[in-house]
């Protein structure tokens, strides 16, 4: 368990703090002022500052030598980064390095430089992944490029059909098949044919469910309907596919791209369907996720990574108030009426955001504990 958190807390100081990264990196290089870039929250455990062409430390949260100078800081909640820029929050309008000064291109860029970060951290990690072999499901060894090297593994569930023998029986999707009735398989084609020889009868599956194996036993449907097989499985052949170095990237641009798209299309449909909470995970099933896919080694690891990158991205671009997105709507809102928007409005409106975003996470982490 303690492990399982350390990894989780690590997973998230990187995500956060790759994402803060590119908001600071973007500012600094527009001409803002930026006050403080800091590993971890506060409070501040240390810091160094140039001051007068030096060097110098800062302890704890003791006055800085040069407000108009950066500080970076380590902090002692180890959960990411932030970054602090002058007028972020509409302040200093006096100000020339001031975030509210700025044209609209420097601000913009500021803004979706976080979720850019996190694109590029899961693109790289992808890219890592393929250069080494990243796993993967396949349907059968066609489905291979003639490109890659692929490792055939096992043969897993991606799908079980509700209410179907399978089911009923207790499979669940990500289970290994390690055997039926005592046979080893090599091909999902096999497998279908053993089930479909054997309809009507009970067979026992082998598998392998997380660190846990187990005999579970189905009696596949005599004469399912049409277009529905006999258990309600759907199988795949899961391996590693290892791509050469200079193609690696651009297999990795590509896993990218599709994760992408489906991590919107999830969250088109999971809004659209009302479905409520029932689908949202927070914090707690995170970090369970997390322990699983540790225990399954560092290359699965590194895959959920960069999902769990691209689901920050698309999560922060959202058009509501405190989030990257939101902040993007109210400066397209600005350039459309030509005028400064009401800062006071803003601050208001971002603050009501944030604390709804605080309520949204406490009850997503209580139904994450009474699921539980």
């Amino acid at each position: 368990m303690i492990i399982t958190i350390l990894i989780f807390v690590a997973i998230l100081a990187v995500l956060i703090f790759v994402h803060e990264f590119g908001h600071f990196i973007v500012a600094k290089k527009s001409g803002m002022q930026v006050e403080e870039f800091g590993f971890g929250f506060p409070p501040r455990l240390a810091g160094i500052q140039k001051t007068g062409g030096k060097w110098k430390w800062v302890w704890g949260h003791k006055e800085v030598a040069d407000k108009d100078q950066t500080v970076y800081s380590i902090n002692w909640i180890p959960l990411g980064g932030f970054v602090r820029i002058l007028g972020e929050n509409n302040e200093h309008q006096d100000n020339p390095g001031s975030f509210i000064n700025k044209g609209f291109w420097p601000r913009f860029l500021t803004l979706v430089a976080g979720v850019i970060m996190n694109v590029l951290l899961a693109w790289v990690l992808l890219s890592i992944g393929f250069s080494v072999g990243l796993p993967v499901a396949v349907n059968n060894l066609n489905d291979v490029p003639k490109s890659a090297h692929f490792v055939a593994g096992n043969i897993a569930i991606l799908e079980v059909v509700k209410d179907l023998p399978a089911d009923k029986a207790g499979l669940k999707p990500n289970d290994i098949i390690l055997g039926i009735d005592g046979q080893k398989f090599s091909a999902v084609e096999e497998v279908q044919k053993y089930v479909k020889d054997h309809a009507g009868q009970s067979i026992s599956f082998n598998i392998k469910r997380g660190q846990q194996q187990e005999n579970i036993n189905v009696v596949p449907t005599a004469n399912p309907p049409a277009g529905e097989g006999p258990t309600g499985i759907a199988l795949a052949l899961i391996g590693k596919l290892k791509y050469p170095v200079y193609s690696a990237f651009w297999e990795g641009a590509k896993t990218t791209w599709s994760a992408l798209t489906g991590i919107v299309s999830g969250l088109y449909n999971l809004i659209a369907s009302h479905s409520g909470f029932s689908n949202l995970g927070g914090p707690v099933k995170i970090a369970k996720l997390t322990g699983e896919v540790a225990g399954m080694g560092f290359i699965y690891l590194l895959q959920f990574t960069a999902f769990l990158s691209l689901n920050l991205a698309v999560l922060n671009i959202l058009p509501f108030p405190a989030l990257d997105g939101g902040r993007v709507l109210f400066l397209l809102i600005e350039v459309v009426r030509r005028k400064k928007n009401n800062q006071k409005v803003e601050q208001i409106v971002n603050g009501v955001g944030f604390a709804l975003l605080l309520l949204l996470m406490v009850v997503v982490t209580i139904h994450d504990l009474i699921k539980k």
